[in-house]
């Protein structure tokens, strides 16, 4: 496909922003690959490119965190074996399958994230970034990574949202040890299905590399601001990417 420097002038800002929005709530898929359509791309392309600069964006993140000493590698290590089987699957059926059943899914799936968020109880957040580990936050990260990472591999949008959400509700996470473990398989997840678009010729490699760096600035700007304000970002960051997904589904109908 040729590339054009109005692609470029369109994806950048747009992908720092997507940034932004990802290292704080997650969901920074609903930005970035809008973009890449906006430009242009064909929907497998869009969604090829979009992993190789999200994934950059996200590593950063992911540093940030490590580096704070926010991530529980008890948690994680199980957790990115399971997303790297549901992400690998997940791509594979995005090159097979057209999109339109995504968006009966989210359909589905939309109300009842939008109760979870909405619901004060269960976004809890006491100022610890730390996570307590027992049996059942293992077995919920663990099937929250395979099957949230599945859909991440398959289409994108909303997983680091959708993951906070279940680490929060399901395994009694506070928001801030659940945005961090989410990063992780975030970040996995979108290795490998990029591996998978890239064995397949879907990425455009010079505008996915120009708007990874656009990403990974806003990501470094997010994550700071989440690592310092908490809730207070967060749940308000979820509950307009919340919004931008119902938006975005209502619009493709």
């Amino acid at each position: 496909m040729q590339l054009t420097p109005v692609m470029f002038l369109i994806v950048c800002p747009l992908l720092f922003l997507a940034g932004l929005v990802d290292s704080i709530g997650g969901g920074g898929g609903l930005i970035s690959l809008p973009a890449y359509l906006f430009a242009g791309l064909p929907v497998h392309m869009a969604i090829a490119t979009n992993k190789l600069s999200s994934a950059c964006g996200t590593s950063l993140a992911t540093f940030r965190f490590i580096r704070k000493g926010l991530i529980n590698f008890r948690l994680a290590v199980p957790s990115v074996a399971a997303a790297v089987l549901g992400s690998s699957l997940g791509a594979k059926l995005s090159l097979l399958v057209s999109e339109e059943p995504m968006k009966y899914i989210l359909l589905a799936v939309l109300p009842v994230a939008a109760f979870f968020v909405l619901n004060r109880h269960l976004f809890r957040d006491d100022g610890r970034h730390t996570a307590t580990v027992d049996r059942r936050t293992i077995i919920v990260c663990i099937i929250s990574a395979l099957i949230i990472g599945m859909y991440d591999g398959f289409y994108g949008p909303g997983t680091g949202t959708f993951l906070i959400i279940s680490f929060t509700v399901f395994a009694r996470m506070t928001v801030g040890s659940a945005n961090a473990q989410a990063k992780v398989i975030n970040l996995t997840s979108n290795i490998t299905s990029l591996t998978v678009f890239l064995l397949n010729g879907q990425v455009l490699i010079p505008l996915g590399l120009a708007a990874a760096a656009c990403n990974m600035a806003g990501n470094w700007i997010g994550s700071g601001l989440a690592i310092s304000k908490g809730t207070r970002i967060v749940r308000p960051v979820i509950l307009i990417v919340l919004l931008l997904l119902l938006c975005k589904i209502l619009f493709n109908f």
